[in-house]
């Protein structure tokens, strides 16, 4: 599965702890990465310094849903689901 363009949910749901070039700390859950573009597609995308976590994440018909506002509200579940 292709991811849908310009989603951009994995981007923004999740909190990412590990540094992402503009964001050394990290970013936090809902907050938008600073590398999405005004498309909402990731700068970084095949670059060694992207997040592994990041380019581990792959799309599925269940993350993703059928619109990108089902994938952020699934990918927020998830986040809420494995804090602390």
């Amino acid at each position: 599965m292709d991811c849908r363009p310009g989603c951009a949910a994995c981007c923004i749901a999740p909190s990412i702890s590990s540094p992402i070039p503009g964001m050394e700390g990290g970013k936090a859950a809902g907050q938008r990465c600073v590398q999405l573009d005004e498309h909402g597609l990731c700068q970084l995308f095949g670059d060694p310094r992207r997040p592994a976590v990041c380019a581990a994440l792959r799309p599925s018909p269940e993350m993703c849903g059928h619109s990108s506002a089902q994938a952020l509200h699934w990918l927020t579940v998830l986040e809420a689901q494995t804090r602390p």
